[in-house]
């Protein structure tokens, strides 16, 4: 029996994309940000603040602190893996680098298991093409790992994915797992042993790593939608019932994982969170997701009859979870991100329905877009080296006041290198692979790829000029005849986490009685200092500026 679909895929339309540039597609993504770079505001430093608290036996492990402050997110895990790893990591490697590696780990886990997880779901019956009357169309397991393809080239392809799945904060921990639990419930139709496993990680996971909540209403309507659309005999909707009750047994264990280690608190505010800001929240979310968006709307109109099947069902369940969240959360941002996954399944599912007008205007456009980013980052580059032309100099100087360029081969030639593989992945794409259902979504992934590529070689240096806290605590450090014990004053946390790891200083809160030779407080909250300390008995030694931030320059003051 024919069922309705609106996929009509021809067998020579699911051509293999070659692994190997697969592979090194996703390490031109994963290795830059992770590599060769100081640890960046806010949430960046923060959160390797509080690894390196526990790492340094400075904390409690059950409830970490930093002087004396909790973190924003409600987390234990991330916090462990990074602290885990610079326990162990030898003495010889960078710090940062170390706390960066389960990190980058997360990132891995959530790329293959949105691979695996938009190829089961493309697997499924309902999701497969209209089978032709004397044959010639697409076989199942050919279908599914061109979709698979096209799902993983759309969640590289997602603008909003870039800096966040870079960072070692709860964030992106709490991605890896929410992509992991993607998988799970999409293969748990054809798998017992792996997707069961996935699951057994992933929901204890979102539950230590500050998303309780979503991992149980996750796994809540994932449950419900592999129970409906179980086959309709004796033994399948048995099946199907038992891995219900198995994914909302192991939803229920993480949520008592989370009560016994009080990391289930409710932080959704819908009066105070960003729900009223309804135009900055519309741009966040056409920005953040693009262009998986366009694709997954365009997904939800074309498969509308088919909205209740697994293939279209828990993805959007996945995505709507997230969007929700976004409403209410207090860091939109980071809720958003956990819907990327699911977004670019659905995104996934629009390919097989496309015309060729619609690919070849998404062509055009992400040709002429990267490709004009690509350009800008060369030319500022490039103006920064040699001078020429002058007004783009001219303006870093200005927006970084005091950095001083430098050059270096490494980065160049990864620059370069990069940049040849964009032009012939242009030229390859206009002249090959015509048919392939994947074809829309090789240039925006391999722009997006190389435009953060070329930031995270080319720009480096600046960026860390301008978004690390070095360059501060550098001229805190080098005014100290003998650095060690610093009482702080109106310091944020991540500044306290930079004066810890880049100064190694011995910080004391001001409310707590010591004996310590230094002073370090924030120029903004200099008229409150004489409330809480009496400043005869110091002397404001100097103001070390930062270069990009004048709201969060620091005073240094040296007991008298």
């Amino acid at each position: 029996m024919n069922r309705p679909t609106p996929a009509i895929v021809t067998q020579s339309a699911v051509r293999r994309l070659p692994r190997v540039a697969l592979l090194l597609l996703c390490a031109a993504y994963v290795i830059p940000g992770f590599v060769g770079r100081e640890p960046w505001k806010n949430a960046d430093i923060m959160a390797f603040g509080y690894m390196f608290e526990l790492a340094t036996g400075r904390a409690d492990w059950l409830d970490p602190t930093m002087l004396g402050q909790p973190p924003d997110f409600d987390a234990l895990l991330p916090y462990w893996l990074g602290a885990w790893f610079l326990k162990v990591a030898p003495a010889w490697i960078q710090p940062d680098f170390v706390a960066r590696l389960p990190f980058a780990a997360l990132l891995i886990v959530t790329l293959a298991a949105t691979w695996y997880g938009v190829y089961y779901l493309a697997r499924t019956p309902y999701a497969q093409p209209v089978p032709f009357a004397f044959g010639g169309e697409a076989a199942a397991p050919d279908y599914a790992r061109a979709i698979a393809d096209g799902g993983l080239l759309a969640l590289i392809a997602c603008l909003g994915l870039m800096q966040l799945s870079h960072e070692t904060t709860p964030a992106l921990a709490q991605l890896g797992f929410t992509a992991l639990a993607f998988y799970g419930l999409a293969a748990l139709p054809y798998r017992i042993l792996m997707p069961s496993i996935a699951l057994a990680f992933a929901l204890p996971g979102l539950a230590l790593s500050g998303a309780p909540a979503m991992g149980v209403v996750f796994a809540a309507g994932g449950a419900i939608i592999h129970w409906i659309n179980a086959p309709h005999d004796s033994d399948a909707e048995g099946r199907g019932l038992r891995g219900a009750l198995l994914v909302l047994l192991l939803a229920l264990g993480a949520g008592a994982i989370a009560a016994a280690l009080d990391t289930w608190h409710w932080r959704l505010e819908p009066s105070q969170g960003p729900g009223r800001e309804w135009q900055s929240l519309v741009r966040l979310v056409l920005w953040f997701t693009w262009p998986a968006w366009p694709l997954a709307l365009w997904t939800a109109w074309r498969w509308r009859r088919q909205l209740a099947r697994r293939h279209v069902a828990l993805p959007l369940w996945f995505a709507l979870v997230s969007l929700v969240t976004t409403l209410l959360a207090p860091n939109p941002d980071r809720a958003l991100l956990l819907g990327l996954p699911a977004l670019a399944a659905l995104a996934a599912f629009a390919l097989p329905t496309f015309e060729r007008s619609v690919a070849a205007l998404i062509d055009w456009f992400t040709l002429l877009f990267f490709s004009g980013c690509a350009i800008v980052i060369w030319v500022i580059w490039i103006s920064l080296q040699t001078g020429v032309p002058a007004k783009p100099a001219a303006n870093v100087a200005r927006l970084a006041p005091g950095f001083v360029p430098s050059f270096g081969w490494t980065a160049f030639f990864a620059a370069l290198l990069a940049t040849a593989a964009w032009l012939w992945l242009v030229r390859w794409r206009t002249s090959r692979s015509r048919e392939a259902i994947w074809k829309s979504l090789v240039l925006p992934a391999g722009g997006t790829a190389l435009v953060w590529l070329l930031v995270m070689t080319l720009w480096l240096p600046v960026l860390d000029y301008a978004r690390s806290y070095k360059p501060v605590v550098q001229g805190i450090t080098a005014r100290m005849d003998a650095p060690g014990c610093v009482e702080v004053f109106g310091l944020t946390r991540p500044q306290i986490a930079a004066l810890r790891y880049h100064g190694r200083l011995d910080l004391r809160s001001i409310e707590v009685q010591s004996a310590c030779p230094w002073l370090v407080a924030s120029q903004d909250l200099q008229v409150s200092l004489p409330m809480v300390v009496n400043l005869r008995q110091w002397r404001l030694v100097t103001t070390v500026r930062r270069p990009t931030d004048p709201r969060e320059n620091l005073l240094l003051y040296k007991k008298r």
